[in-house]
């Protein structure tokens, strides 16, 4: 069985470690590279662990046709052919080694999405130190090959994907001498629902197939990918933006650079209350141990005198005997004088 950790640049991810942040920047740079810059700046400034490209042309996904099968269906790209959404979404590749050195300079490690056997070329030859592979590439077996080759982590998402197609993907990496390989839940809609996101799966991929789990997000908001970190999620990739405003092919499903400094945020408040199976006190409760009922003298009582429902009660704070003890307590004779208010004690019963 392969390890449940991968190490991208020294940074280990898997269960126990921090959850492992992407900020998948894919066509949000809108074709201006300073843009591109400001997206990874963000990036840093929301907390995150890496930032992600993808690289592709769009002769490398498809080609350029105005067939009816080159037009896209039922998705936020509705009616635009193939060859030109992707024309304007791709990553210009001379672009990439500056921003992998940018992202490196601010401590972020970068890594990118290769379409094909000609962009892991590219990719290893910048230096990346690890592959993303997209969900709807998981059923291209060469490419898998190929990337595996390479000996570095790859995280790969499995949207649309049946349990025998990751099965055969996970298995054509590990064959191809990829022996880190985390997997992340996907659900290849642009954006998607919370309904259709399935969060328990990611903890039957990472028993399945011994892996690092995660999440590949495309909702709207953050409630999900906190969600996924408190079940189990080591990973979670979700798109950024600049601003929502300014269009584009991605910037919809989004988010902006305030909303994703504030899932970081969140996601890092989850890790810390999810904690441990642990049933003794934090140093939090030891103060508020003693505002819990206790037997307390609720009427003066003269020495003699039993002690009955009416002059004892269970009641806040804590000073007293437990009231566990009040059976025992009741019938049994003050050893002396016991003003209203007194804490009930051993000594006080003969």
């Amino acid at each position: 069985m392969q390890s449940p950790e991968i190490r991208i640049k020294g940074r280990e991810i898997g269960a126990g470690y921090p959850t492992y942040i992407i900020a998948e920047m894919s066509a949000n740079h809108g074709q201006d590279f300073d843009q591109a810059l400001r997206i990874i700046e963000a990036a840093k400034e929301a907390g995150v662990d890496a930032v992600k490209l993808q690289t592709y042309t769009a002769d490398t996904l498809t080609i350029n046709s105005d067939k009816e099968w080159f037009r896209i269906k039922g998705t936020a790209w509705q009616g635009r052919n193939l060859y030109d959404l992707y024309r304007e979404a791709a990553t210009p590749w001379e672009w990439q080694p500056r921003l992998l050195e940018a992202a490196t300079g601010m401590g972020l490690a970068c890594f990118s999405t290769p379409f094909d056997a000609t962009a892991v070329d590219f990719l290893e030859g910048i230096g990346v130190a690890a592959h993303k592979v997209a969900s709807f590439e998981l059923v291209d077996l060469p490419l898998l090959k190929k990337i595996g080759t390479t000996g570095k982590p790859v995280i790969m998402s499995t949207g649309m994907a049946t349990l025998a197609e990751i099965d055969e993907a996970v298995a054509t990496l590990r064959q191809a001498g990829s022996r880190e390989v985390a997997l992340l839940k996907c659900t290849s809609a642009y954006p998607a629902s919370a309904a259709a996101m399935n969060l328990r799966t990611i903890q039957h991929l990472a028993e399945a197939f011994g892996v690092v789990a995660g999440l590949s997000d495309h909702t709207l908001g953050f409630a999900v990918p906190v969600a996924a970190v408190a079940l189990g999620a080591c990973v979670i990739e979700k798109h950024l933006t600049l601003s929502r405003a300014t269009g584009g092919p991605d910037s919809g499903f989004s988010l902006e650079p305030a909303e994703f400094k504030a899932m970081v945020s969140a996601v890092r408040e989850a890790e810390q209350a999810l904690g441990e199976v642990r049933y003794t006190l934090t140093e939090e409760e030891q103060a508020s141990r003693v505002f819990r009922r206790s037997l307390f003298v609720v009427r003066d009582v003269r020495a003699g005198e039993l002690f009955t429902r009416d002059n004892v009660r269970s009641i806040r704070p804590g000073y007293g005997l437990a009231p566990r003890y009040f059976d025992t307590v009741l019938g049994r004779r003050a050893t002396r004088d016991i003003e209203r208010g007194t804490p009930l004690a051993w000594g006080l019963l003969a």
